[in-house]
């Protein structure tokens, strides 16, 4: 309810009344000031969606000018012709800058994580918190429909403290999120930078509808999963026991990790003989270990158990394939 209650107090610097706003999204007005109070998602789109246009600001009163109704689908399709979610990105905080000078967006791509992150410019006063909240929001969500892809966030940061609500974050980002922060802004695998955008016109027109569910739902479909699966088994194998281990260190639940993987062919049993079996290869070919080493190396706890699977997945005993190989 905290950030029902931030709109409303935008409608009140503007001398506008909130009751439409409030009875479209069928929030009581006597429930606004309850500490408590929650809303749903649902809610909180309705709520948000009258409000910008009564007040014929998408800023919702954050920043020094009011941000009318279309600017920020005017961000999306300035970014709608990048060849890949990079420079969508890039151009969508270069464009922000047209919109307002009050916060800057960047991106910074650093190795293997890349960074978006809001620096203030201007006190934002009461509203810092669901402006900060929404502008990354509409970014990430923004990003996630562009590539048509879900993108796990394993840090998300704000510059203020733990709020009495901090529950409803994780509803909110795909990731923990640290409070007291330097500034605010997400991290993300610079992976899903590489994806091409997978829009056209008519999907925008699509998505603009219903622009703000963006800004309050998940997006569910994430692209690189698998692959992410993949190496999360190639190099950290050993804190992989269970699907709970792989969701927990995924950001994502075990239903979602089954789901997605199902969907693209797989299980993660099979992904994990799949990793299982390319160490095996890699340490019978190029190490001198005896086959019960690499059995206890790639997680078997003895060799016949090793020897079975390893002929299911190649045809050939450990040994029989270490003798075949060129010398």
């Amino acid at each position: 309810m905290a950030f029902a209650r931030a709109i409303v107090r935008a409608y009140e610097r503007r001398g506008i009344d909130p009751a439409t706003a409030l009875r479209e999204a069928r929030i009581a007005p006597d429930r606004v000031l309850d500490p408590a109070g929650r809303i749903t998602a649902r809610q909180m789109e309705v709520l948000s969606g009258v409000a910008m246009q009564e007040l014929d600001d998408e800023a919702l009163g954050w920043f020094s000018r009011r941000l009318p109704w279309g600017s920020y689908g005017m961000l999306c399709r300035a970014s709608l012709t990048a060849p890949n979610l990079e420079v969508a990105l890039k151009r969508w905080c270069r464009h922000h800058r047209l919109l307002t000078g009050d916060v800057e967006l960047s991106l910074v791509r650093e190795g293997a994580v890349a960074t978006l992150s809001v620096r203030e410019h201007r006190r934002l006063g009461e509203l810092r918190e669901l402006c900060l909240v929404t502008l990354l929001r509409y970014t990430h969500g923004y990003a996630c429909w562009a590539v048509d892809s879900r993108i796990p966030l394993p840090r998300v940061t704000f510059p203020f403290e733990t709020p009495p609500h901090a529950s409803a974050y994780p509803h909110m980002f795909p990731g923990p999120s640290t409070f007291g922060a330097a500034h605010a802004g997400f991290s993300f695998d610079a992976q899903y930078l590489e994806l091409p955008l997978r829009r056209d016109e008519r999907d925008m027109q699509v998505m603009l509808e219903r622009a703000l569910a963006f800004t309050v739902f998940q997006y569910r479909r994430d692209r690189l999963l698998v692959r992410r699966v993949r190496e999360l088994l190639q190099g950290r194998a050993g804190e992989v026991r269970t699907a709970g281990d792989a969701a927990r260190l995924l950001h994502v639940s075990v239903r979602t990790l089954h789901r997605q993987i199902r969907e693209e062919g797989s299980s993660l049993q099979a992904l994990k003989d799949e990793a299982r079996r390319d160490q095996a290869v890699e340490l019978l070919s190029r190490g001198q270990r005896s086959v019960k080493q690499v059995a206890s190396a790639v997680g078997f706890r003895n060799e016949k158990s090793f020897t079975r699977a390893f002929r299911s997945w190649t045809g050939t005993s450990p040994a029989g394939f270490r003798n075949r190989r060129p010398h």
